[in-house]
């Protein structure tokens, strides 16, 4: 057994296989982007008004003064009139600011008399939006290895960057072990179980933007398993396996590892949930072998597989982490791993939920987040400070 964070350097640090490729900017969503951005305009591309309202003068705005409205200016129309002393333009949110202007007082301090506007209120503000004091042409608005997301391709638009460089998915192949496993669509009878982890983990996968593929599930023969395990490495990237990774008569996913050409870098994790946890290399491929426990092969995707997938199409991952205060008491006896508890967060406190160990996968369902208690700490008081793993 290996500690954690020799686990998380191993898996971390294993070779990059990046490749890119390009895509439409409108289906980039959650991919990686491999270059960076630069803006082919200025933005604002000119000086615009703020709000809606009328172009002035800055030395015409006094208290109750009345100025006649020259014209009226559309946003993407240009002004035909320069504004002159003791004259305005009516002005839109976004329309070009006209010659002479130095000011567009809002609409809302103001109030339209025949052709003339009288100006109720003086805030002595400009709003005006000038040119290029957003983005100025040729300035890189995003940096490469971001995780694209909805603002980012708001960007692209307005940047004209419509053909997006970004790293290629990897593929991860999933296998469920067990003879106690059915699908989820059979009824479950005896001793048997539907098989929840595969549908857990391919939604994991899909959700950081990898493409999964499900290769059913492996009864307990050292044939079936080696068969799905050497299927799924000659068509993906990586491979991820749950159950048969403990020490039970009929786990033996390590030795088909092995079999199979896969180098096992370790098989045990000091951590809880998630002990019995492998991972290996052939080549420029991977495989993880996760317990079987739902709530273990959750909790081990995030903090080891997927910083792992995630550097694998270019990003380096920092979980969401928040830092609140315990509403109540934990304790433990062994202190040998490190301890991941789920919690829920309650008005801005970190609270407990009813979890019955690895098995309890509702238990995920309410919770909000993670904390961690340390190898060698035996108790967080309430009142303490922790780190929340958002999840």
């Amino acid at each position: 057994m290996i500690s954690f964070e020799e686990a998380y350097t191993i898996v971390t640090n294993s070779p990059s296989i990046l490749q890119t490729e390009r895509i439409q900017y409108t289906d980039s969503l959650h991919r990686i982007l491999a270059e960076d951005v630069f803006s082919d305009v200025a933005m604002p591309a000119f000086d615009k008004s703020a709000v809606d309202g009328f172009a002035c003068r800055k030395e015409d705005v006094q208290l109750q003064a009345d100025l006649p409205i020259l014209e009226t200016i559309q946003a993407g129309q240009v002004s035909t009139k320069e504004i002159v002393p003791g004259f305005c333009s009516k002005i839109m949110t976004g329309a070009p600011i006209p010659k002479g202007c130095t000011c567009v007082v809002m609409v809302e301090n103001t109030e339209t008399i025949n052709n003339c506007v009288r100006i109720l209120r003086v805030d002595n503000k400009e709003n005006i939006c000038f040119k290029a004091e957003d983005v100025k042409e040729g300035q890189k608005v995003i940096a490469k290895d971001c995780l694209i997301k909805p603002q980012h391709i708001a960007v692209f638009s307005a940047v004209g960057y419509t053909e997006v460089l970004v790293y290629k998915r990897i593929t991860v192949g999933i296998i469920s072990t067990g003879d106690e496993l059915v699908e989820p669509h059979e009824k479950p009878s005896g001793s048997k179980i539907r098989n929840s982890n595969s549908y857990q983990l391919l939604a994991q996968v899909t959700s950081l933007g990898a493409k999964a593929r499900y290769y059913g599930i492996a009864k307990d023969t050292k044939e079936e398993t080696y068969e799905k395990v050497t299927k799924a490495l000659a068509e993906n990237d990586v491979i991820l396996l749950t159950g048969g990774v403990s020490m039970g008569e009929f786990d033996f996913v390590a030795e088909v590892l092995t079999q199979a050409g896969i180098t096992v870098l370790f098989d045990s994790i000091a951590v809880t949930p998630g002990k019995p946890t492998t991972f290996g290399t052939i080549g420029n491929k991977f495989c993880f072998g996760l317990p079987g426990n739902p709530v273990s092969s959750f909790v081990i995707f995030d903090i080891l597989v997927k910083p792992f997938l995630f550097k694998q199409m270019g990003l380096v991952y920092t979980a969401p982490e928040i830092r609140l205060t315990m509403d109540f008491a934990f304790s433990r006896k062994k202190t040998a791993r490190r301890l991941y508890i789920p919690v829920i967060i309650e008005n801005g406190l970190v609270n407990e939920v009813e979890y019955h160990g690895s098995g309890h996968i509702l238990a995920l369902t309410i919770a909000d987040g993670l904390i961690l208690m340390p190898v060698g700490k035996e108790r967080i008081e309430k009142g303490e400070i922790v780190e929340v793993r958002l999840i």
